[in-house]
């Protein structure tokens, strides 16, 4: 059998479930995952075997429209994945769109589309978070964004249950280009471990603080330390913007940052399997957002004003 190979790009509006969706394809988390919208801000490659089809699945941060340099950053790599990937798949909120046609989401799907038109590319439709919508509410839907734009295949999907993202993956493995495998067989991801390691902790401060604490964190692997005894010495530094949203990020007593730093450790644990000693700092600096290393850090272009 002819073996094929390719990247898919998961684009779609903040908080659509895009990440939740290449973990459930892909069948291992490479990307974090958390209840606030924008989690995402870089490129993430997970990669899933479909009989013998390779698909790299990106997932992209969300695009919407920017008003600071992070987010230009953000969507612009959002738009490049989709640009080099041989499959497209626009990842809506089926529940969010229904319930609020006029709100942010419908306004930024609907912005995505017209650029998909206006580029003429082909792409996929998959609306998630069906569970618990009636078909009455989702057949409206369909009709109403398929009459945007010609879409390749419409898939009804759970990202969260996996129903329907079968289907998906097949799609997509069809899309794929024969070439030879362009990972080795048993890697789920295309991220540096410093990088990974930063990331499951960003997720675990937005688990633990998303209602108190804005955009205003990121975080970043300053040492790596391979040990004699197999184990694996990380010091991470949490860089806020003010010093009342670094007491946040400490919490009384240093309990929060405690409490953040274990639920990160053991899950480096499980991903990396062997055994982790992370020792997190946090420091204030105002313009961290707007320095280049630290879009470096996080893998995205730094652009111009």
């Amino acid at each position: 059998m002819t073996r094929r190979a390719g990247f898919a790009a998961i684009i779609g509006a903040p908080n659509a479930g895009k990440s939740t969706l290449v973990n459930a394809l892909v069948g291992a988390k490479v990307a974090i995952v958390s209840p606030k919208v924008q989690t995402t801000r870089m490129p993430v490659r997970g990669v899933a075997i479909r009989d013998e089809t390779q698909i790299v699945f990106v997932d992209t941060p969300g695009i919407f429209k920017p008003r600071r340099r992070l987010d230009r950053a953000m969507v612009n790599a959002a738009w490049a994945g989709a640009g080099d990937a041989d499959a497209v798949v626009l990842l809506v909120d089926a529940a969010e769109l229904s319930a609020n046609p006029n709100g942010h989401a419908a306004a930024d799907t609907a912005a995505i589309i017209a650029a998909l038109a206006k580029d003429n590319r082909k792409a996929a439709l998959a609306l998630n978070k069906i569970d618990g919508m009636k078909r009455t509410d989702l057949l409206p839907l369909v009709r109403k964004l398929t009459g945007e734009y010609a879409f390749a295949e419409v898939f009804l999907v759970s990202a969260l249950t996996g129903d329907g993202v079968g289907d998906l993956a097949r799609w997509v493995a069809a899309q794929m280009p024969e070439g030879d495998w362009l990972y080795p067989e048993d890697q789920a991801a295309d991220i540096p471990s410093r990088l990974l390691a930063a990331e499951i902790t960003r997720e675990k401060i937005y688990l633990r603080l998303h209602d108190e604490l804005p955009y205003a964190s990121t975080v970043e692997t300053e040492k790596w330390e391979e040990r004699k005894d197999g184990s694996v010495k990380i010091d991470q530094t949490i860089y806020v913007q003010r010093e009342g949203q670094k007491a946040i990020v400490l919490g009384k007593g240093g309990q929060t940052i405690k409490i953040i730093g274990e639920m990160a450790r053991k899950e480096m644990e499980e991903i990396f399997d062997r055994r982790v000693h992370l020792f997190l700092f946090v420091k204030v600096r105002e313009d961290w957002a707007e320095r280049r290393e630290h879009y470096r850090q996080m893998g995205l272009e730094f652009p111009d004003e």
